[in-house]
């Protein structure tokens, strides 16, 4: 077997993590290092964030919904960048508020406004990002910013934080990045295998 990490997506079942070394738990500890983690993704394990079979007495099923009806880049223009937002992506972090809450404020219309702070703050915002919902403009292309990092962090009452870890999924979003992004842990999301944000607006939380 590779030794080379991957997730594999068990239909209507769970998330099989191998070969992950970096594997962050919802208090911030560092999990066992194990060959393979079992996840759950159906949100009903009484021992999450591990599968513990409840998704075959729960009926989960694994498919996405209407997805590429939601599949829409919004770009918000600036004296010096545009920044480019995939709502679809958004798993609510709130990382982008964190960072610059002048800049990016969802009570505003529109909630990006790119000149009311800097290009730094945009691209701390853009780093932060966990799903790659965010992007920016240089030279008039979009940059996604990504690290070296090999991890999987379980966030609290969130999705699984992925970054440079492989996956095979059903369907990818545009301008969706394969170096980070966040897959569904609640059993929500329409987008399965990844968050769209449903547990954040559905008040999901763990037991």
């Amino acid at each position: 077997m590779s030794d080379k990490p991957i997730i594999e997506i068990r239909e209507n079942g769970p998330l099989l993590l191998k070969g992950v070394k970096i594997f962050k738990m919802p208090d911030g500890s560092t999990s066992e290092e194990k060959p393979m983690h079992a996840l759950c993704r159906c949100g009903a394990s009484k021992n999450k964030p591990y599968c513990d079979g409840s998704h075959k007495d729960a009926g989960f099923d694994g498919a996405s919904t209407d997805v590429a009806l939601r599949d829409r880049i919004y770009s918000y223009e600036g004296a010096e960048t545009t920044v480019h937002f995939n709502k679809l992506l958004c798993s609510h972090a709130g990382e982008c508020g964190k960072h610059a809450a002048a800049i990016f404020n969802p009570k505003q219309k529109p909630w990006v406004r790119p000149d009311a702070g800097t290009l730094d703050e945009i691209k701390q915002v853009v780093a932060a990002c966990p799903s790659g919902a965010l992007r920016y403009s240089e030279n008039n292309t979009p940059v996604e910013i990504t690290t070296d990092a090999v991890r999987v962090t379980v966030e609290p009452n969130g999705p699984y934080q992925i970054t440079n870890i492989p996956v095979a999924a059903e369907y990818w979003a545009e301008g969706q990045s394969d170096k980070k992004y966040v897959l569904c842990r609640c059993g929500l999301s329409k987008k399965k295998s990844f968050c769209d944000g449903t547990h954040h607006d559905e008040g999901w939380k763990v037991d």
